[in-house]
């Protein structure tokens, strides 16, 4: 069967007043009734917007539709989730997505899935989002607060947005792209169900300095040209703390220094790797370059050397 948009079927929003539905009815109502309309298709046209008013017409039957139908585009395949058909009788018939809603106002008066004279209830929809941390948050752990603008119901019945702050605990070794479970945090439940999860995908700020590939980390290292020729013991900083390291002489720009077990501490910890970028000195007063003319004078070096050039 196919999804049906109530909304579209009376031209309204989807989040109009209830006035705004009933005043969409009524002016359809005219415009098609089989007595003064000339259109073809008129018959067809009345029992769709009949069967729509019947639906957003009554406010938990709208509460309802919404629910199940989130996402979903008109004339897209649909199939109710089974509690739906085991709870309100339905088969797979073109007319059981009508008929479910009436069922669901006869339940609902007569004592529905929720027990009696509970009503119908539906579990809240989960929300998914992301949360953009630095690099130093996966090694320690760390504590964020997120707002969310998420729709609920004013009192007459339109849909409306409002702001959600919720204090996030990111915790230690958790990796980019793994999503954190925040239960009970997403969308409210309808008649009392419980309500939706939240879950927050695991995003990394930009930094120049570190590129992430699983748990292990890449960081950039800028040397000195003396310090890659002749080998030197300098100090790096890491997310994980400051950090001794020795460059080998003879160093090139790309050579990578292992640092065993220091990348993000996840359950397998990851390395992190140091990587060599040899960083010229300008030659910007007299005594810099009268260094480079002497190194041109009398070193024999070309760099060019190994393509033939």
């Amino acid at each position: 069967m196919e999804y049906k948009d109530y909304y579209q079927s009376l031209g309204v929003e989807k989040t109009a007043s209830a006035d705004d539905i009933k005043k969409a009815y009524r002016k359809l109502v005219r415009k098609y009734h089989p007595d003064v309309s000339k259109h073809a298709d008129s018959d067809s046209k009345t029992k769709e917007i009949n069967e729509a008013y019947g639906v957003l017409g009554d406010a938990e039957k709208r509460t309802a539709y919404d629910e199940l139908g989130s996402g979903r585009h008109a004339g897209q395949p649909f199939q109710p989730p089974p509690e739906w058909a085991s709870a309100f009788g339905g088969g797979g018939n073109s007319d059981y997505f009508s008929d479910l809603f009436a069922n669901v106002g006869r339940r609902s008066r007569a004592g529905g899935p929720g027990g009696p004279g509970g009503g119908y209830q539906a579990r809240g929809e989960d929300i998914h989002a992301t949360i953009a941390v630095d690099l130093v948050d996966l090694y320690h752990g760390a504590t964020r607060t997120i707002t969310l603008r998420v729709p609920q119901r004013d009192s007459v019945g339109r849909v409306v947005t409002s702001e959600k702050s919720i204090e996030v605990k990111i915790p230690k070794g958790v990796l980019p792209g793994q999503q954190l479970r925040l239960a009970g945090q997403g969308h409210p439940g309808i008649g009392g169900g419980s309500s939706g999860d939240l879950f927050l995908e695991i995003g990394l700020k930009p930094d120049q300095r570190y590129r992430v590939d699983g748990s292990h980390v890449y960081e950039t290292v800028p040397v000195a040209p003396w310090e890659a020729a002749l080998g030197a013991s300098i100090a790096v900083p890491t997310p994980s703390g400051d950090v001794e390291v020795t460059v080998p002489a003879g160093s090139q720009t790309g050579r990578k220094l292992r640092l065993k077990g220091r990348g993000i501490p996840a359950r397998l910890p990851g390395d992190l790797y140091l990587v060599l970028e040899v960083v010229l000195p300008p030659a910007d007063n007299d005594k810099a370059r009268a260094l480079y003319e002497t190194m041109a004078r009398e070193l024999a070096f070309n760099p060019r050397a190994r393509t033939g050039a």
